[in-house]
């Protein structure tokens, strides 16, 4: 009985020709060390750029997969995440892997729960991630507490220009963390947050802060 390990690689191939880009990303991953190998070279795999996983609902085990994936994969640029719920666990197996990857610059990780925790974990690989440029964390409700922990990741991260953080229930005080952050940072060229509450205060934080930062040009 032939399994991975032996069969053929022109037939590991046709079998492959069969599989959606889920299945080739993440769910034939560790299979076997041999079919890993395979994999690398697989014409598909070697050229996939963007893998677009909206609404999949991928687990927290499918997560912790593709982020096994991201460790070694080098070209992916682009990653869509939206929607899957994978909570705050989901987020530091992201996180993780965000720390050794140097290929992906655009990731969606919007509407998927993680929480001011979940945040925390991002915000930390921010602080080491020299790629990634476009990230959307949009509708994962971490409030104010969740926006300090990006917005102190924005006050060294020299390499991100697009931040979505709409519907995020940040508040005033959401806006005086981003607002503080934007006093130094100077990378950042489009900032998003619609939907998080913000008041008069948190308004006027703001425009402060933009009269000082030259680089952001949407708000």
């Amino acid at each position: 009985m032939h399994t991975f390990s032996t069969l053929p690689i022109e037939l590991v191939y046709r079998i492959m020709d069969h599989q959606d880009e889920l299945t080739l990303f993440y769910s034939m991953q560790n299979i076997c060390r041999r079919l890993n190998k395979i994999r690398s070279t697989y014409e598909r795999y070697r050229t996939l750029t963007a893998l677009s996983l909206s609404g999949r609902r991928v687990s927290v085990e499918g997560v912790r997969r593709i982020a096994d994936t991201l460790r070694t994969n080098t070209t992916l640029t682009a990653l869509d995440l939206y929607c899957n719920r994978f909570f705050a666990e989901g987020a530091q197996h992201i996180a993780d892997a965000l720390r050794i990857n140097t290929t992906l610059t655009t990731l969606n990780l919007g509407n998927n729960r993680i929480g001011a925790e979940g945040a925390q974990h991002i915000a930390d690989a921010l602080r080491t991630n020299a790629t990634l440029t476009t990230l959307d964390l949009d509708g994962n409700i971490f409030h104010a507490e969740g926006v300090q922990h990006i917005a102190n990741a924005l006050r060294t991260n020299t390499t991100l220009t697009t931040l979505n953080l709409e519907w995020n229930g940040m508040g005033d005080e959401g806006a005086r963390q981003i607002a503080d952050a934007l006093r130094t940072n100077t990378t950042l060229t489009t900032l998003s947050l619609g939907d998080n509450r913000i008041g008069a205060e948190g308004v006027q934080l703001i425009a402060d802060a933009l009269r000082r930062n030259a680089s952001v040009n949407m708000v």
